[in-house]
Formats: C-alpha cells, sequence, structure tokens
C-alpha cells in the first residue's frame, strides 16, 4: 500500500521505530455521506520517542510527522501510539 509506506518514511524521520502497523478501512465508508475523499486508517506505532509524553503530544508528533497528508491524501487516522514496554505488556 503506498499509503503506508509514505506514512513510515515520514514518521522514521521524525523517530526510530520498533513497530508499525496500518490498516485500511477505507472500504467501509466508500457509501458515507460525510466522506469526501481520502483514506481511513488505523495505525499501531511504537516508539522510544513517546516516553514520558501524554496521549495528546504523541499524537501532535504523529501528526507534525504525516503533515500535509492530512489534508488530502488521509481523511481519518485513529491510531494507538506505544513506548516499547507498553508494547510489551500487551
Amino acid at each position: 500500500m503506498v499509503i503506508e509506506k509514505e506514512i513510515k518514511n515520514r514518521l522514521e524521520k521524525q523517530m526510530n521505530l520498533e513497530h508499525f502497523e496500518i490498516k485500511d478501512f477505507t472500504g467501509r465508508h466508500l457509501n458515507h455521506k460525510l466522506n469526501e475523499g481520502g483514506f481511513h486508517l488505523e495505525a499501531v506505532i511504537v516508539s522510544k520517542e513517546f516516553e514520558g509524553k501524554n496521549l495528546i503530544d504523541r499524537h501532535r508528533l504523529v501528526y507534525d510527522s504525516v503533515g500535509d497528508l492530512m489534508k488530502h491524501e488521509i481523511h481519518a487516522l485513529s491510531m494507538k501510539t506505544l513506548t516499547p514496554e507498553e508494547w510489551e505488556k500487551k
């Protein structure tokens, strides 16, 4: 999936990823009246860069990394942002 590679590349410029996975749920929203295009994605992102950061700061780091993809290519991005220690406990 091209969007997955692009997101991963952008994240890797800002942080070292311990784990990254993304699921595309766009197909579930094709007939949704509010869907004006763009991907509906769910991501799991594990990085040491999240250590000591609250949820808002973690998400801000991801949104800053993804940048302008949120304007057109991505309609919705749900994410779990975990430290390696949190990931191990799952």
